[in-house]
């Protein structure tokens, strides 16, 4: 999968959900029943520094730290509570926070162990409902896909959910099954989420970011589709007018995905899904400029293909520029500013650059003056 996207899951989604402050977790009102989880036999070293502190001392300390921005801390003093503190008031909101604390350090393996005691996806609410989001999100930062999409859908199938979680859940479980190599499952679970986001009658029941990340995750698929395509004139300018054919096909499908992505009006997935817009233009660009003529054709054909082929690059540049510039300027309309905007920024340059020069280098008829 493609080093751009792999990361944008849940990262920024779930960092929402800051440091439990209380003891328990509440369900409906009342106290979440405690339980027992059994692990396999492990040696705990003990912290001589937090030794002497109580439950009460170190869940403060601990919260105190995560205030600071201080997660080693946090979790030292967060752990040291879960491990020599069970029967704590305390406990359920440090293990939380510990999980919490390793997951801002990016320690994926100890987020996991403590999300994992804390998690329940198939009928937990509260902190066991958002420790279960979190469990899998360790499992996709530990590229165990299949068992982050195993938490994610059975948080998807509860009824007793309200719709807004359950779409959440899903569209994180397509992108898990498309990182695992699933492309046909991950599409036909994300199209599950833009039809049922479509057929709500009050749409704002449910936060646009995963409706509009469900379309631009499905116009990745075709966007991968589209790179596995490769443009080869060994074959004959027969079969390299087919496989041009089928590549712009290909990029026309992921373009009206991106394109919902647009509609659904989510400002972080719009900038991604027009930049993205761009840059297979871009790439397609690229790869007609590169592409040497069929070896069948004659010097004379061959001139006449690059003349065709040269028509077509610069209608290729300048939709991309326009797609650039209308990504851009919807970007500062809604104060956007992410990773997506400054390579937009960057694309575009690049493209206008490409653009004049395509210009400057256009051979000139006789009825057509010199260009100054």
């Amino acid at each position: 999968m493609s080093a751009t996207w792999r990361r944008w899951v849940l990262v920024g989604v779930l960092g929402l959900v800051g440091c439990r402050t209380t003891g328990t977790a509440v369900r409906d009102g009342q106290e979440a029943p405690r339980h027992e989880v059994q692990f396999d036999a492990v040696t705990v070293t003990g912290d001589l520094e937090l030794s002497e502190l109580n439950d009460e001392e170190l869940f403060a300390g601990g919260t105190s730290a995560f205030a600071a921005e201080d997660y080693k801390k946090a979790a030292r003093y967060f752990g040291r509570l879960v491990d020599f503190f069970p029967n704590s008031q305390h406990r359920r909101a440090a293990l939380y926070n510990a999980g919490l604390s390793h997951q801002k350090l990016s320690e994926w393996e100890d987020a996991a162990m403590r999300f994992s005691e804390l998690a329940e996806p198939e009928k937990g609410t509260g902190d066991a409902l958002d420790a279960s989001f979190r469990l899998a999100e360790t499992h996709y930062q530990l590229e165990r896909y299949d068992a982050a999409a195993k938490v994610l859908r059975a948080i998807a199938e509860r009824a007793d959910l309200p719709v807004g979680k359950r779409l959440e859940a899903q569209v994180q479980q397509g992108v898990c099954e498309l990182e695992s190599g699933q492309a046909e499952k991950a599409e036909a679970t994300l199209r599950k989420v833009t039809d049922a986001y479509e057929k709500l009658s009050d749409k704002d029941e449910v936060e646009d970011y995963f409706p509009a990340q469900a379309h631009f995750f499905v116009g990745e698929i075709y966007r991968l589709h589209y790179e596995a395509v490769k443009l080869d004139p060994a074959k004959g300018s027969d079969a390299l007018a087919n496989d041009l054919n089928y590549k712009a096909e290909l990029l026309l499908s992921a373009q009206g995905n991106y394109l919902r992505s647009i509609r659904v009006g989510n400002g972080h997935w719009a900038t991604a899904a027009g930049t993205q817009i761009g840059s297979m233009y871009e790439n397609l660009y690229e790869h007609l400029v590169n592409s040497p003529a069929p070896a069948e054709l004659d010097a004379e054909e061959a001139q006449v293909y690059r003349e065709e082929l040269r028509k077509r690059v610069r209608v290729l540049l300048t939709k991309s520029i326009n797609i650039y510039e209308r990504t851009l300027e919807a970007a500062q309309r809604i104060g956007s500013q992410n990773t997506f905007v400054d390579k937009t920024r960057q694309s575009l340059e690049k493209m206008k650059a490409l653009l004049l020069a395509d210009t400057d280098s256009a051979p000139t008829t006789p009825d057509e003056p010199p260009r100054s």
